[in-house]
């Protein structure tokens, strides 16, 4: 990154902040032990993604993952509360989580043509834009491109483990706001909801939620988007009724049943996929619409989510 580039993007995130995600990333980029919230990180090892894929191809299964993993459904999930404004009844959030573009190629196209029908007011990004974890990333800016044009609602998103800091600039020039440990307010009439979206919390440990929600008022309705569902005990503590995140995959390759045989993640298993509640803090975590480390998937097919919120 040259010295134009680095100053832009201190501009945008702040100073301190950039030159920290930047050094931790130098540093820490494809590490396979140690750093982050698990020891063991198999997005970044080689070997493993070896193993799995010779495997699988031994077994005969190798294709039929690979369809799987094309095959991308719509979800639906409904979030009633009683701190919800009367005028963001019924008020949509298209969710995508975990695109992955470069190991993802059929399932992008079949968002693609999900997208077209769908009717919703705002779209959210939770992060996992890239394929690989280190090294270029203008394949999946280009295909984030043809994405966006097909999303007819204001993006917000935040960067994931597999993101480099980097991408900010690039996203934000195709009209994705990248919330790096901060909030927007969204309107109508008198009445406001708040986004909050914090920096990937599983390798780069960048998050800050305090930050993020300094300015959200006491007992409003507020979501907060972050890349891992591992924070939800800080999340649900701070306030926020509702967290909306990726990263597991719901464990990608399961058992008959949908039995995650892994979720990389250090938390309880009921949080791993789908919609699950702690304390008053309603969640949601997408199982994604790629896939990573080999672009296969048994027993969980990607998605992309409609969430609804309701008043009550």
């Amino acid at each position: 990154m040259d010295s134009d580039e680095l100053h832009r993007l201190e501009e945008r995130l702040g100073r301190l902040h950039a030159r920290q995600r930047l050094g931790v990333e130098k540093d820490h980029e494809a590490q396979v032990f140690g750093q982050g919230l698990n020891f063991f990180h198999i997005e970044n090892s080689q070997l493993s993604a070896f193993l799995i894929e010779y495997g699988l191809k031994a077994a005969g299964l190798y294709w039929r993952g690979r369809k799987n993993a094309g095959r991308v459904g719509v979800k639906r999930n409904r979030v009633r509360a009683a701190a919800l404004p009367q005028a963001f009844d019924g008020f949509t959030i298209l969710h995508l989580s975990d695109l992955h573009c470069e190991m993802s190629a059929p399932a992008m196209r079949r968002v693609g043509e999900l997208l077209g029908p769908l009717s919703y007011d705002l779209c959210v990004v939770t992060g996992d834009f890239r394929g690989p974890t280190f090294g270029p990333f203008d394949r999946a800016l280009s295909t984030v491109a043809d994405l966006r044009a097909k999303i007819t609602s204001p993006v917000l998103a935040v960067l994931g483990n597999h993101d480099s800091a980097r991408m900010v600039p690039g996203l934000e020039a195709l009209d994705i706001k990248v919330l790096s440990n901060e909030c927007e307010t969204i309107v109508r009439g008198a009445a406001a909801i708040y986004v909050a979206g914090v920096d990937d919390a599983h390798f780069y440990r960048a998050d800050n939620i305090e930050k993020a929600s300094a300015a959200i008022p006491f007992e409003s309705f507020s979501i907060l988007l972050t890349h891992t569902p591992e924070i939800y005990r800080q999340a649900a503590h701070a306030g926020f009724s509702l967290l909306l995140s990726g990263h597991t995959h719901g464990g990608q390759i399961c058992l008959p049943g949908g039995v995650p045989i892994t979720l990389d993640s250090v938390l309880p298993r009921r949080l791993g996929k789908g919609a699950w509640k702690h304390h008053d803090m309603h969640g949601y975590t997408s199982v994604g619409a790629g896939s990573s480390v080999v672009p296969v998937r048994f027993n969980c097919p990607p998605e992309i989510t409609l969430h609804t919120l309701q008043k009550i």
